[in-house]
């Protein structure tokens, strides 16, 4: 499978458990690089669905310079999107309930952006799944908060996790990309590469 890549030594640039264990069931083998200290801020008046994919682009122009000739780095990120909101991944409990407030009976949008880039190429594409949150009571949210990792995670929520399972009406789209990898576009991606 994927014949065309084997040349190349695949390195996956995150930190993400969960981005891991989505590569690892593409059954390619990968190495995993990390930087620290990479600014992913983006423009103010950037579009909200443009965003996840400035960022991964940042992500792999920082590790561009540590590069091999036959490396294909992969770097992603993830962002929830309610209205013209960016929701990031909240920095204490207080912002987590406050997102989760916010999506609660809503719908949003959750992009991730995704860039495979080798010394000579870099091709980039963002997916988009359209997440329908049920509304949820604030004990909801906070046992959710009090018991699960919702720091990591953008928007304050996990969906293959006991929020996932109570909150999660529907979705249109990749239910790995709201995971945090697209692996569908990007094994599609990879084949053309």
């Amino acid at each position: 499978m994927l014949d065309n890549i084997k040349k190349y030594q695949v390195r996956l640039g995150s930190k993400s458990p969960r981005r891991r264990e989505l590569m690892k069931e593409l059954r390619i083998p990968f190495g995993i690089v990390s930087l620290g200290g990479v600014d992913e801020k983006y423009p103010d008046d950037i579009d909200p669905m443009k965003a996840a994919e400035y960022v991964a682009k940042i992500k792999a122009d920082a590790y561009l310079p540590h590069l091999d000739e036959d490396d294909l780095l992969i770097t992603a990120d993830t962002m929830v999107i309610l209205g013209d909101r960016i929701m990031g991944k909240p920095h204490n409990a207080e912002e987590a309930m406050e997102m989760l407030r916010s999506l609660s009976g809503c719908t949003h949008y959750v992009t991730t952006g995704v860039t495979i880039t080798t010394k000579g190429r870099q091709v980039a594409f963002t997916s988009v799944t359209e997440v329908d949150f049920a509304e949820i009571s604030d004990e909801e949210a906070r046992y959710y908060i009090d018991n699960y990792s919702p720091f990591d995670k953008a928007g304050a929520y996990g969906i293959q996790e006991w929020i996932g399972c109570v909150a999660v009406a529907g979705i249109r789209g990749s239910y790995y990309n709201v995971m945090g990898l697209p692996v569908h576009r990007l094994y599609q991606e990879l084949k053309k590469f």
